[in-house]
């Protein structure tokens, strides 16, 4: 660091983004991205709008975010598009948290939480999951903390029911619950229906993952319309200009193009269940994932070796160093061929 640098974030510890090395082609199952391309319907609306690139984007998003509340089932005020979905919950935690609203989610979960509350000088609390790694939602009644929670959680996969969610918005009446669900299309169970029961309710997603466009950096929030104020005020107090033209004209070409994305969607999730019988058939322990991961360890080799190994081998996979999970790996479902790949690895590797 420099010595101009702020001493208010000389304790800062960075997210760790995973690897995207450049030096060698790897079958990459490291970073959750989708193995298809995005949809030609996407590709043509994003070259077409690269023509008018000398031109500012639409700050208020009304073509994708009219298409988007279609879909979704919501009014347009009620939606919000961003920078990927990292942007919106970075607003949330501006909007929503302080000295008096602190935040609170799992010890286990998306790596970004405690980053999001430390750069925002926001005190935090993580909450130990369960031995198997599943939230008890008793945890979460009535803490009187603005509550963060990936649904299905990241790295475990593991989901909660739309119940279970409900359950902890009614415990926690006067807070904010944040539900992200950045992988919520590949087996799990949406809350964007709760948000015209609860006000307190603030859902995330992302078109990383289901939509194959986590290179556009396109996600959104859906809550009720106050609430979608609120984050408005962030966003035009900081960058109004969130999403590129080309990324919103892609955005606007994938929802027209559903069949796609929920044809690679049931694809995953048919690949995840083989990957899954396949590592069990191997001496594997797995997670019982919704998302398009699986999280998984063996008994004869320790998490970072077996990720070594692989990666020697040309197959990344993320390894996390966290205590509880160390002996574990998270590997990205990708197609087929690269799951056959992966498989086949191992089995030299053991």
């Amino acid at each position: 660091m420099s010595r101009f640098f702020s001493e208010k974030y000389a304790f800062l510890t960075p997210y760790t983004p995973g690897e995207q090395p450049q030096n060698r082609k790897y079958v990459k199952l490291n970073t959750n991205e989708n193995p298809f391309p995005p949809s030609e319907k996407a590709v043509r609306c994003a070259c077409e709008e690269a023509k008018r690139l000398e031109l500012y984007s639409d700050p208020e998003c009304r073509g994708l975010t009219d298409a988007l509340a279609e879909m979704l089932g919501v009014e347009k005020n009620e939606v919000l598009l961003t920078n990927g979905s990292d942007e919106i919950l970075n607003f949330a935690f501006m909007a929503y948290c302080d000295d008096q609203h602190t935040a609170a989610f799992p010890d286990i979960t998306y790596g970004f939480y405690p980053v999001f509350a430390e750069i925002n000088r926001i005190p935090y609390t993580e909450i130990p999951l369960r031995e198997d790694f599943t939230i008890d939602i008793r945890d979460y009644f009535g803490i009187q903390k603005t509550i963060f929670l990936a649904n299905p959680n990241a790295p475990t996969g593991i989901s909660l029911t739309k119940s279970d969610i409900e359950q902890i918005l009614k415990e926690n009446p006067d807070n904010i619950v944040v539900i992200d669900e950045a992988y919520v299309d590949f087996g799990s169970e949406s809350c964007v229906g709760l948000i015209h029961s609860y006000d307190n309710l603030l859902v995330t997603q992302t078109f990383s993952k289901s939509r194959s466009m986590a290179g556009a950096r396109l996600g959104f929030g859906v809550g009720n319309a106050s609430l979608i104020s609120d984050l408005n005020a962030i966003k035009y107090s900081t960058n109004p200009y969130n999403i590129n033209r080309m990324t919103m004209a892609a955005g606007i070409g994938v929802l027209a193009d559903e069949e796609y994305t929920q044809a690679n969607c049931r694809t995953i999730m048919d690949n995840r269940a083989y990957t899954f019988r396949e590592l069990e058939k191997l001496g594997f322990e797995c997670l019982d994932s919704q998302a398009n991961f699986i999280f998984a360890k063996h008994p004869a080799i320790s998490g970072q070796k077996l990720y070594e190994q692989l990666k020697e081998r040309g197959v990344l996979i993320r390894h996390f160093s966290k205590e509880r999970i160390r002996d574990y790996n998270r590997i990205t479902i990708g197609s087929m061929e690269q799951m056959q790949i992966l498989i086949n690895t191992l089995k030299e590797i053991l």
